[in-house]
């Protein structure tokens, strides 16, 4: 459709954290979150948000490069997993992510690396951001 615009997503997340406890986080569109820190606990902890999203985004990039590459009929799976190891000196960060993907289908080794090279360098808003050097605004009020 010529002129059709696509309805934009909100994004954003609030945490909230009393005197005590651990952070709620809500998204822009409503969704919930606990989040959890004890070694024991299941759940999510703000380290493991940041691979989740890394992964989703590379896991959802990769199906829309298998899509525009023309290949998507021929593709089962794609899952991602992501990890990573904290900087031992300066700020506490990620100083390395390992990622790994899983192509199932049938799909050849460079079909398979020709997907993974766009979902990371092209088209992953989550990577691109992390690969890059964005500013923070922000803003502090009683």
């Amino acid at each position: 459709m010529p002129g059709a615009k696509m309805r934009e997503r909100p994004t954003g997340a609030t945490a909230t954290i009393g005197r005590t406890g651990f952070p709620a986080i809500r998204s822009r569109t409503g969704g919930t979150l606990n989040i959890m820190t004890g070694a024991n606990q299941a759940g999510f902890n703000p380290l493991d948000l940041l691979y989740a999203s890394l992964s989703a985004c590379l896991a959802m990039s990769a199906r829309y490069a298998a899509s525009r590459m023309g290949v998507l009929d021929r593709l089962t799976t794609i899952e991602v997993t992501v990890t990573g190891e904290k900087a031992q000196a300066g700020p506490a960060r990620v100083e390395t992510f390992d990622i790994a993907f899983v192509i199932g289908g049938d799909i050849d080794e460079e079909t398979r690396q020709a997907i993974v090279r766009a979902a990371e360098d092209e088209i992953c808003t989550v990577s691109n951001t992390i690969l890059g050097n964005p500013q923070f605004r922000t803003a502090i009020s009683a």
